[in-house]
């Protein structure tokens, strides 16, 4: 049997991690952190420094803290057993990170096609979007099998649909 909340739970732990580590690439790039840790070709700071760092005059370290925050924020809020089949927390879910996804698709042309370097805090990040990304689909999946499926109404979150 599985937790109907696992999609959600699991978005959340990464949405975490991702947001620490942007929270730490923000610091490096205000000064207040040490030496950046990354490859030995230097493709985190070659990408941290260019102008492909910035968009519309914000450090898009501080975009993905913020954006990953607002991720672990509603994954959080739509892991509570009372939301398990609402399709609402994965609709916001999905809203967050669609334009994630294409920001970051932005940013990972930028870096291998125009700098020509990688970045391994950079590809974590990117690795983590698409994830969610593959994540809130099953859940929005799941959310609509259980609509479709005929019941009059859904059944308690610490119930597995499949125990009805």
């Amino acid at each position: 049997m599985s937790n109907p909340l696992r999609y959600r739970m699991i978005i959340a732990v990464l949405a975490l991690v991702a947001c620490l580590v942007a929270v730490y690439l923000h610091l490096w790039k205000l000064g207040l952190v040490g030496t950046i840790s990354c490859t030995a070709n230097r493709g985190c700071e070659v990408a941290m420094t260019s102008q492909w760092s910035w968009f519309l005059g914000m450090d898009v370290a501080l975009i993905g803290a913020l954006g990953y925050a607002a991720i672990l924020g509603t994954a959080l809020w739509g892991a509570q057993p009372t939301r398990a089949w609402s399709p609402t927390p994965t609709l916001v879910l999905l809203a967050l990170i669609v334009p994630a996804v294409l920001f970051t698709v932005r940013l990972k042309w930028a870096e291998w096609v125009v700098l020509k370097t990688f970045c391994p805090w950079c590809f974590e990040s990117t690795l983590t979007i698409l994830i969610c990304l593959a994540l809130a689909l099953l859940d929005l999946r799941r959310v609509r099998q259980a609509e479709a499926a005929p019941a009059t109404s859904p059944p308690p979150a610490s119930v597995p649909r499949t125990a009805r």
